[in-house]
C-alpha cells in the first residue's frame, strides 16, 4: 500500500468524524438555547405588593426623606470610597428587575454593620460593611440586598400597610385625598428614623430581598454564595454576644442562608466562572481602614411633632349631583356624583364632594363625608399573607364555602385593625352577604366617632381579590347617612373590578 493510500483512507476517516463533531457543537448550543428559558422560567417569581403610592411618588419619598437623612447621618464624604460604592452599586442595579429608580449609593462614617435603602433608589452603606466584608462579592450581596428592597417598594408598601391599619378612618380617608407626597409623609409620620415605617421591613420582605439580591448577584457574574457568606457571618457574631446593628432593621426572617442557596439551586447552581474578588475592593478596604475613626455620635435630631392647633372646620357640602362620572384605578372603576372629586394615589383612592373632608382640630385632614377605595393583605397566624382553598383565586376556582370562610375571616381582621386606631368604633351590623360586580362581598355596618362631633356610620363592603381583601368604606355622619345611603348603593351598583 503506497503512502497515498494512506492518505487516502485518512482523508476518508477524518471527514465522518469533522462532520460528527459538527453535529455534536450544533445539538450542544441547541440545549443551551432550550434550557436558558428553562432556567430562567425556575427562578422565584416576585413583585411589588399593592401600594397607595406611585413609582414617580417613591422617587419623591426617598429624595425627600434623603435630605433628612443626610442631616443626621455623618457621612463618610471620601471621594474614592464613594465612587467605588456608587459605580459597584450601579453595575448591581442595571439587573434589578421593574421600574430602573435613579440608584445613588452612598456611605455613612459608622463602623456599626448595617446598611438600608429608601424608596426610588438611595442607597446607604456603612463603612463597617466594607470593613467586615472578606470580598467584594460579599459586600456586592449586601447592596444587591438593598437594591431589592427599593425594586419592590418595600418601604412605601410598608408605609401604605401603616395607612389602613394604624391611621384613623377619617384621616385615612384625608390622606388618601391628599396629592402632596409631603403632607403624606407627614401623617403617617414617615420621617427619617431607625424606627420609621419605611425601614422597619417585615421577615417576608426580608426573604424576598435575599431572593432577589441573590437573582441580581448571578446575573451581574458574581459568587450569589457570597451574600449568604456575610449573613452567616454576622449571625454568628450577633449571636456571640456582639449585637449587629444590621439586624435592628433587618428581621432576620430564619433559614435565609438555606433559602439563598435553594434560590442559587433554581438558578441552575453556581456559575464555574464568576467574581468573588477584585483589586479594587482590596485597595478601597484598606483605604476605609486607614481613615480616622468616626466621631462618637451625639444626640440625634429630634423630628418636629408639633402640630397646628385649629378648630373643626366645614359645613354639610353641597347636596349629591344627579349627574354621575366615572374615575378608574389599578382596582376598580366607579361613578360618583359630577360635583365629587376624586383622589388618589395608585390603587388607594378617596372620593369626596367639596367640604367632605374637613380639620379634624390637629392640623390632620379627616374624611367627614365621601367613600374610601383601598387594600388591605390579610395575614395568617404566622405574619404570611392568607392563603388557602379559595382565597387568592379566579372566579370559580375553591369551593364557595371555603371562599366566604376566608372572606369572614379577612374581613374581621380588617375590622380589628381599623377599631385598634378607632378606639370608639363599634360594629353594628356585620357578614351579610351581597354581590359587588358578580363577586361575593360582604356588608358591614360600623360606628364612629366623626370629625365633625357626634357619631358617624361607615358602611364597609369588602370583596376578595387574588392581591388581598378590596374594600370600600362609605361615610357620612349619623344624622345625614340616611340621606346619603342612596348616592352610596348606586356607587356601590357602579362598581366594575378589574380582572
Amino acid at each position: 500500500m503506497d503512502r497515498q493510500d494512506v492518505g487516502n483512507r485518512e482523508a476518508g476517516r477524518i471527514g465522518p468524524i469533522t462532520e460528527s463533531l459538527r453535529w455534536a457543537v450544533a445539538l450542544v448550543t441547541l440545549w443551551a438555547l432550550v434550557l436558558a428559558p428553562l432556567a430562567q422560567a425556575a427562578r422565584t417569581q416576585l413583585k411589588p405588593g399593592w401600594n397607595m403610592f406611585s413609582t414617580q411618588q417613591d422617587v419623591e419619598v426617598g429624595q425627600q426623606v434623603s435630605k433628612e437623612a443626610e442631616k443626621e447621618l455623618r457621612m463618610l464624604n471620601d471621594r474614592r470610597v464613594d465612587n467605588y460604592v456608587n459605580n459597584l452599586g450601579r453595575q448591581l442595579a442595571a439587573k434589578a428587575p421593574g421600574e430602573k429608580y435613579p440608584y445613588q449609593f452612598k456611605v455613612v462614617n459608622d463602623r456599626g454593620i448595617n446598611a438600608f435603602a429608601l424608596p426610588g433608589g438611595p442607597v446607604y452603606i456603612n463603612r463597617g460593611v466594607i470593613e467586615a466584608a472578606d470580598n467584594e462579592a460579599q459586600l456586592a450581596g449586601v447592596i444587591a440586598h438593598e437594591i431589592s428592597h427599593v425594586a419592590l417598594r418595600h418601604g412605601t408598601n410598608q408605609a401604605s400597610k401603616a395607612s389602613a391599619a394604624q391611621m384613623p378612618l377619617a384621616i385615612l380617608g384625608g390622606l388618601l385625598g391628599s396629592n402632596s407626597v409631603g403632607a403624606t409623609l407627614a401623617q403617617l409620620g414617615a420621617s427619617f428614623a431607625v424606627n420609621s415605617i419605611l425601614l422597619k421591613y417585615s421577615r417576608t420582605a426580608e426573604t424576598q430581598a435575599d431572593i432577589m439580591g441573590t437573582q441580581i448577584l448571578y446575573d451581574s457574574g458574581y459568587d450569589a454564595r457570597a451574600m449568604a457568606q456575610f449573613f452567616e457571618k454576622i449571625q454568628a457574631q450577633d449571636q456571640g454576644g456582639q449585637p449587629v446593628e444590621f439586624f435592628s432593621n433587618h428581621p432576620n426572617p430564619g433559614n435565609r442562608i438555606q433559602r439563598v442557596g435553594e434560590e442559587l439551586d433554581n438558578l441552575g447552581g453556581a456559575r464555574r466562572s464568576y467574581n468573588t474578588d477584585s483589586r479594587d475592593f482590596d485597595q478601597i478596604k484598606r483605604t476605609v481602614q486607614s481613615l480616622p475613626a468616626p466621631p462618637s455620635k451625639g444626640q440625634p435630631l429630634q423630628a418636629d411633632s408639633g402640630r397646628n392647633d385649629g378648630g373643626r372646620q366645614g359645613s354639610q357640602p353641597e347636596w349629591p349631583s344627579d349627574r354621575f362620572v366615572s374615575v378608574q384605578n389599578a382596582l376598580l372603576s366607579i361613578n360618583h356624583p359630577d360635583n365629587w372629586q376624586a383622589y388618589g394615589q395608585a390603587d388607594a383612592m378617596t372620593i369626596a364632594p367639596r367640604g367632605g373632608m374637613v380639620d379634624d382640630g390637629n392640623g390632620n385632614q379627616a374624611l367627614a363625608y365621601g367613600v374610601i377605595v383601598n387594600i388591605y393583605e390579610p395575614l395568617d397566624s404566622y405574619g404570611q399573607q392568607l392563603q388557602g382553598p379559595g382565597y387568592g383565586q379566579g372566579p370559580g376556582q375553591g369551593s364557595r364555602q371555603d371562599s366566604r370562610a376566608l372572606l369572614v375571616q379577612a374581613t374581621n381582621q380588617l375590622v380589628q385593625e381599623l377599631r385598634l386606631s378607632n378606639r370608639n368604633m363599634r360594629v353594628v351590623r356585620s357578614g351579610e352577604d351581597i354581590s359587588v360586580n358578580g363577586s361575593n362581598a360582604l356588608s358591614t355596618y360600623l360606628s364612629n366617632d366623626s370629625p365633625l362631633g357626634g357619631r358617624e356610620t361607615n358602611w364597609l363592603v369588602t370583596v376578595q381579590r387574588p392581591d388581598g381583601l378590596l374594600f370600600l368604606v362609605f361615610t357620612a355622619p349619623d344624622r345625614d347617612f340616611q340621606s346619603y345611603e342612596n348616592v352610596f348603593r348606586q356607587m356601590l351598583y357602579s362598581v366594575r373590578i378589574n380582572r
